[in-house]
């Protein structure tokens, strides 16, 4: 099974919502999941607290050969476990009142 690191696009029309998943390749984008690694909400004021990412589980599924896709790539280099933005990411998410946690679990 090849598995990638995509992002699946939620949310309405204007809108958009986005779960970063590990998904099997072959699964269309917003088809079935085998791991739900973080979100992204490119419509938060506060640019470095759009992305909320599972760094620990991400790194996992890179080691079992996951491969990301190019913008998945883009948010792991800024928000992952070695992320380029992880202090400005702590500072955002303070000033918007929320704890600098990782993404939630879904249920």
């Amino acid at each position: 099974m090849s598995v990638r690191i995509r992002m699946k696009r939620l949310g309405r029309k204007n809108r958009p919502f986005y779960r970063l998943c590990a998904v099997d390749q072959r699964n269309p984008r917003d088809g079935r999941v085998l791991e739900e690694l973080g979100h992204y909400d490119p419509m938060c004021k506060e640019v470095d607290a759009r992305a909320i990412l599972k760094g620990e589980r991400i790194d996992y599924w890179i080691s079992v050969g996951a491969q990301p896709s190019e913008n998945a790539v883009v948010l792991i280099k800024k928000y992952g476990t070695k992320g380029t933005h992880l202090d400005k990411q702590t500072e955002a998410l303070q000033r918007m009142g929320r704890k600098p946690t990782a993404a939630p679990v879904a249920s």
